[in-house]
């Protein structure tokens, strides 16, 4: 048998012909093609499984979740709503260093943004500091004036926060926005992981990678420390709208990981300001409930009468403390998106320090310099829609029609309060199988944050990749798919 040549051997290498895109930063290679200094040992041992190797270990990867049933849901979608997620095994690769400061900049700031909220619905210090606060906040859909002069227990409203990060070509991550109602996708995270540790055990074992299999225990562990739980299941549940709901498998998920009940409105019922579970044995009190429901359905004789969903007196036993609701009633107003831009000044105001964690500059539509600005740039720049979501109410300008731009001017100037613009990011590429070959496709990272007495971040998140070919939107509704993160240990650079 002939000796196999060298040549024959590279060719064979998974990322022999990879190169990055050339205006952003590749997290893999640098310019010239050459592995990262920092991911070299990992990137090396990834690289010598060999592209035929790596094909079938995807399909592997492939069937383990169809045989899972990892899925979500696409409610636009008239053939149908159930989807397999996309996954692609090229895991991501996030040195230690690199992670100790993005640990550190979120818990600085869902520290300043729970301030925040306990500020708005309390006392409302800022808005003497930054008086333009104050009418983006009391003109906010996120914001309910119901619920002024409620406290939660320990005072905190953000025990989940899914914080959305972009890589700038400077290599450095920044915040895009912040999820602070019901964020969802961490059942993807814990799945990913178990597939890959599945398909690529040696690989795994031998890159030093940070667990992230604890996330359930820990949020289980803050929700039952809050005041009045104790230690029976029944005195925690989840909150579900139901097998409909786009995120359904991960209410589902973490029920089941957490060892607590997974109920639907119809389960509870309050009485005297106190909420009960119905169950055989007649009813059981419940005193944190992990809601997965927005703030509009969770009371229907609070928010929405038309509501299904939710419960009837829920809100007065939330005002009585009698109940704990994760998250607390009334964060969207921080979720919005023209809020975004004045966090860095929460940060400092609230905690006088600098901002850890950059992000992305952001124009304000309501103001009139701005509007002017953006109307004028509409084909430069991303336009949002300040209570957007899933990748709805977003244009990026440079790929959208005539038409397109047409339509959305004329939107942003009949209601400049409902839109935000920021310049286009061309954030970082990882390498993915594409159409059967390595290719770099864009990334976002959604980690994840507890908070109780303290904060832990979740060692890594969603990485979610843009698996169409130019694509900046990364959205599993707007066809995007995930990675397993990898957090490196040791003293990686």
């Amino acid at each position: 048998m002939a000796k196999t040549t060298n040549s024959a051997r590279r060719s064979a290498r998974v990322f022999a012909s990879y190169a990055g895109l050339g205006d952003c930063y590749d997290e893999l290679v640098h310019a010239d093609g050459e592995l990262r200094r920092d991911v070299v040992r990992v990137g090396r041992l990834l690289d010598d499984l060999g592209q035929a190797e790596f094909r079938r270990r995807q399909r592997l990867a492939d069937a383990a979740l169809l045989e899972g049933g990892i899925t979500f849901s696409v409610y636009s979608d008239e053939r149908g709503a159930e989807k397999i997620f996309p996954f692609d095994l090229i895991p991501r690769l996030v040195t230690a260093r690199t992670w100790t400061k993005i640990e550190r900049g979120l818990e600085q700031r869902v520290r300043a943004l729970n301030a925040f909220l306990g500020d708005v619905y309390g006392r409302q210090m800022i808005f003497r500091e930054l008086p333009v606060l104050e009418d983006l906040v009391l003109s906010s859909e996120g914001y309910l004036k119901s619920m002024r002069g409620i406290r939660p227990p320990l005072g905190v409203y953000i025990h989940v926060a899914g914080i959305d990060l972009v890589r700038r070509p400077d290599g450095a991550f920044v915040v895009l926005e912040d999820n602070l109602r019901v964020p969802s996708g961490v059942s993807y995270v814990l799945e990913n992981r178990k597939v890959m540790k599945r398909v690529l055990p040696g690989i795994f074992h031998r890159a030093g990678v940070r667990s992230v299999s604890d996330y359930p225990a820990r949020l289980k562990q803050v929700l039952a420390s809050f005041p009045g739980a104790g230690t029976a299941d029944d005195d925690i549940v989840l909150l579900t709208p139901g097998p409909f709901n786009s995120a359904y498998f991960e209410h589902t998920f973490l029920a089941r990981r957490m060892g607590v009940p997974l109920v639907q409105g119809s389960d509870l019922f309050v009485e005297r300001q106190r909420v009960y579970l119905k169950t055989t044995e007649g009813p059981k009190p419940v005193r944190v409930i992990y809601r997965r429901i927005d703030d509009a359905f969770l009371d229907p004789r609070a928010f929405n009468a038309d509501s299904m969903l939710g419960v009837p007196g829920l809100v007065d036993a939330y005002r009585a403390g009698n109940v704990t609701l994760a998250n607390a009633i009334g964060n969207g107003v921080a979720d919005d998106k023209a809020v975004y831009a004045f966090v860095p000044e929460m940060i400092r105001f609230y905690l006088a320090e600098e901002p850890i964690l950059g992000q992305v500059p952001t124009y304000l539509c309501l103001r009139e310099k701005d509007r002017a600005l953006v109307v004028d740039r509409l084909a430069e720049l991303v336009v949002k829609r300040v209570d957007g979501s899933g990748g709805y109410g977003l244009t990026v300008g440079p790929m959208a029609t005539k038409r397109e731009l047409t339509a959305l001017r004329r939107a942003v100037l009949a209601d400049p309060r409902g839109f935000i613009a920021q310049p286009v990011v061309n954030f970082s590429t990882c390498p993915a199988f594409s159409g059967g070959r390595v290719a770099p496709r864009r990334v976002d990272l959604r980690p994840y944050v507890i908070t109780g007495k303290s904060s832990w971040v979740l060692p890594g998140g969603l990485t979610r990749v843009a698996l169409k070919k130019g694509s900046y939107v990364v959205n599993s509704s707007q066809g995007g798919g995930s990675k397993d993160t990898w957090v490196l240990r040791g003293r990686s650079s």
